[in-house]
């Protein structure tokens, strides 16, 4: 009797599952899931992890490789306003930077500050060796950082990810979103090939509040 009930629940969950499959959608195609993806990352706020993408989409990684790269393609392609921006395995969407002057109007922010060629040099160095420690930073650039690497943390460039697994453990910076916003990059794989290449003196960035306070860059 036993094994007839267990025989009977077994099929009845059979059933269900195939009933379930029979209405489930058929796998979306690549502009069907472009437009997905673009739709989540406006309405998320935020960056998301491509895990998230991963199981809200139901798609593997390969696809969700495909669906992320037609979205960026076509933003870019169309001279959309918005951009695709990638950072390790977050993803999300961001101004077009031929627009910035307008969203800085929009959100009140018109003075700008500027960079000094130190701090660049550091920014470049950090951007194309990350994610490295402050003692690493001044091997290859020769001098003392503080200031430098401060100034980048301030504007929120440059962030402390995590610790070497080294004597001390001292911290490793990385890039931020923002940089990339900030230079018009949507990934680090848009970077000039080079071991070390600084940026261009001068490169204009929104004022923090020491600027607007008055106080200058190191």
């Amino acid at each position: 009797m036993q094994e007839e009930v267990l025989a009977h629940t077994t099929n009845g969950h059979q059933r269900a599952r195939a009933a379930r499959d029979a209405v489930r959608e058929p796998a979306i195609d690549g502009a069907r899931l472009a437009a997905a993806i673009e739709s989540l990352l406006f309405v998320s706020g935020r960056p998301l992890e491509r895990s998230e993408l991963r199981k809200l989409l139901d798609v593997d990684d390969t696809r969700l490789a495909s669906g992320l790269q037609l979205l960026g393609e076509h933003l870019e392609s169309q001279g959309r306003g918005v951009r695709l921006q990638n950072l390790g395995e977050q993803v999300q969407l961001v101004t077009a930077p031929e627009n910035a002057a307008y969203v800085a109007a929009l959100l009140g922010l018109p003075m700008t500050a500027r960079l000094t060629a130190a701090t660049l040099e550091t920014l470049a160095v950090i951007a194309y060796r990350q994610p490295v420690t402050r003692a690493q930073i001044e091997a290859i650039r020769g001098v003392n950082s503080d200031r430098a690497l401060a100034s980048l943390i301030q504007h929120g460039l440059v962030a402390e990810v995590g610790r070497a697994q080294a004597v001390g453990r001292p911290a490793l910076f990385a890039t931020t979103p923002e940089f990339l916003q900030q230079f018009g990059l949507t990934s680090l794989e848009q970077l000039p090939y080079s071991e070390v290449q600084p940026f261009e003196a001068g490169h204009d960035l929104p004022a923090t509040r020491s600027d607007l306070n008055g106080e200058g860059q190191e």
